[in-house]
């Protein structure tokens, strides 16, 4: 199986080399997005809430970081509106004329989405392989007509808090194209998916700061070490162009029972300018459930 260590950029790689990379390979691993100085006290908030999600004290162990209620949902709110992430996030999200695209993205495009903790398990765990947003049981027609018909909407990431996440496995450029007949046929849990392809197949590698971006289309799994220490930031950021039923899909995670509750002016410390940028975001999403309709929470934030 191929490793991943000749396809990483870094943070101040041009936006068009970014963007070219994700198009190519369905993913772009960016190094060192955090500074040893910005890791740690995201490290020990993460350290904190899994102890207290393994001790049955937080009841909504699948819900969002930046939660109300969460002791240290300040804390990976620092995180999730930072510069550092949505610098990268508006890059993969813009596009040129050239492209083909909307443009420049920017702030005020962005829309809150999905902020979530992947964590060892106790004992190991794996994944299927799956498109996210592709039914596996899709026929070549139907894969082909849904991936040509994705939004790209949405930028996805996963930045690990230690060294050594090599959880995630994904098919390079399998989100371009209709599985081959190996992979169409092959076991969930087989470990290479197509042996005439497996130079394609990349376990993606990451240390402590370093995030990777992908298409939640491409073919991909996760295999979980329970003798890794694993604390890895899942997150998803939306751009406002993206359809009510995108919004819908986010509020129905369980975001829609408290977004409203949220006050980032208070809990984020320090700049203004991110305060602003975190409370704009929010209502975006805000405004994207209120139009796609019932959803199931309170709209007056």
């Amino acid at each position: 199986m191929a490793s991943s260590g000749s396809f990483p950029l870094t943070p101040s790689a041009p936006a068009a080399a970014l963007r070219q990379q994700l198009h190519m390979d369905g993913f772009v691993i960016i190094r060192q997005i955090l500074s040893t100085s910005e890791l740690e006290p995201l490290r020990a908030a993460a350290a904190r809430t899994t102890t207290l999600a393994r001790a049955g004290n937080w009841p909504h162990i699948r819900t969002h970081l930046l939660h109300p209620d969460l002791p240290d949902a300040g804390v990976f709110a620092q995180s999730y509106f930072s510069d550092a992430l949505l610098d990268i996030v508006k890059a993969l999200l813009s596009s040129s004329p050239s492209e083909g695209g909307r443009g420049e993205c920017k702030d005020d495009d962005l829309v809150m989405e999905l902020y979530n903790m992947l964590v060892r398990p106790d004992a190991p765990f794996e994944l299927r392989w799956h498109r996210d947003d592709v039914p596996w049981t899709a026929t070549v027609e139907e894969e082909v007509r849904r991936l040509d018909a994705a939004e790209h909407a949405h930028a996805q990431w996963n930045l690990a808090l230690c060294d050594g996440d090599a959880s995630l496995v994904v098919v390079r450029g399998s989100h371009r194209r209709a599985r081959t007949g190996a992979e169409r046929t092959a076991e969930p849990y087989q470990a290479v998916l197509d042996q005439q392809n497996e130079g394609e197949q990349i376990t993606v590698r990451l240390d402590a700061g370093d995030a990777v971006f992908y298409d939640n289309n491409i073919v991909h799994r996760g295999v979980y070490d329970c003798r890794q220490e694993r604390l890895s930031l899942h997150g998803t950021v939306g751009h406002r162009a993206g359809s009510a039923a995108r919004a819908r899909n986010v509020l129905q995670h369980g975001v829609g029972e408290w977004v409203d509750r949220c006050d980032f002016t208070s809990c984020l410390d320090g700049d203004e300018r991110i305060k602003e940028r975190a409370e704009r975001m929010r209502h975006r999403l805000v405004k994207l459930g209120r139009e796609s309709g019932n959803v199931g929470f309170s709209l007056e934030g």
